[in-house]
């Protein structure tokens, strides 16, 4: 099992991002709790988003209002715990980070070839409208997972901590991860200009440059050489921010100085365990698999 807390998310950005997901037949609707409607989903998602609004317009003095959470079960945690059982735990997990009784959402995605679930909420307290505190939300959450592997003896998934994992003329799977590390980029606040944006992808051997009209996405050997055959930016669903229209950010340009200075380590290093971590999972569905599909000996 594991369980990411998206930092620096906007609510509105995390609710519209599932709810295309949904729109897009890769996502459903799964759960809701504490909300004003019995069945909110029967509504737009606008009326969704007024939920969160309505709550997150009381305190103007917190910036980081989002709370954004992915469930990541492997294919034997499903198994084991079923859709009643995630659904239960995914409440327990709230409760356990002082948001049981805040109203969230909850989406089941289907997109990576893999089951998993996004849970969107606020982090301002409908009851009091100060922040809920948010102390050391990573240890808690890994207290959780261990509570979990302890009450269904669900085996420890074992995943390699690379903190430089880059994409290469041999990546496989290359569109849905480019995409899945565009969208973690994409909520990070402090990338506040497309030179910031592009020195970060260069982090993964990732370059975009303009075709044409349009854009073209390169990966590159580090050294700006190419290694593979390009993808038009066009192609993609998730795209980078500063590329999302025809008018690319022409802002001032940034100083060597400042990029130099910009705090990327810890943030790349949690992007890379993303990737990594789907990548693992996505290796052990197709080994699976294969071992079910394998014929039986008598």
């Amino acid at each position: 099992m594991v369980i990411v807390i998206h930092q620096s998310v906007s609510s509105k950005n995390a609710l519209f991002y599932n709810e295309k997901k949904v729109e897009q037949k890769k996502a459903s609707f799964f759960d809701r709790q504490n909300t004003p409607m019995i069945n909110p989903f029967v509504g737009t998602k606008q009326d969704r988003w007024n939920i969160l609004e309505e709550i997150e317009e009381r305190n103007s003095r917190v910036k980081k209002k989002g709370l954004h959470i992915s469930v990541n079960p492997t294919v034997s945690d499903l198994v084991t715990l079923g859709d009643a059982g995630i659904r239960t735990e995914i409440r327990n997990l709230m409760e356990h980070l002082g948001y049981g009784d805040q109203p969230y959402f909850v989406y089941k995605h289907v997109d990576l070839e893999r089951v998993h679930f996004h849970i969107v909420s606020t982090r301002i307290d409908q009851e009091t409208g100060k922040k809920i505190k948010d102390n050391y939300e990573k240890e808690k959450v890994q207290r959780f997972i261990k509570s979990l592997e302890q009450k269904y003896e669900l085996s420890k998934e074992q995943v390699q901590d690379q903190s430089n994992l880059r994409f290469s003329a041999s990546s496989g799977n290359l569109k849905r991860n480019l995409e899945s590390l565009f969208y973690q980029l994409n909520q990070i606040e402090s990338i506040t200009s497309k030179q910031l944006y592009d020195k970060s992808l260069e982090l993964f051997n990732i370059e975009i440059r303009r075709s044409g009209r349009g854009h073209v996405v390169f990966i590159t050997d580090g050294s700006g050489n190419p290694v593979r055959y390009p993808m038009r930016l066009s192609e993609f669903q998730q795209r980078p921010r500063f590329y999302v229209s025809a008018k690319v950010d022409r802002g001032v340009q940034v100083s060597r100085q400042v990029i130099d200075k910009f705090q990327i380590g810890q943030w790349i290093k949690d992007v890379n365990r993303l990737l990594e971590r789907n990548i693992k999972q996505e290796f052990e569905i197709r080994r699976r698999v294969k071992r079910q599909n394998k014929p039986k000996r008598f």
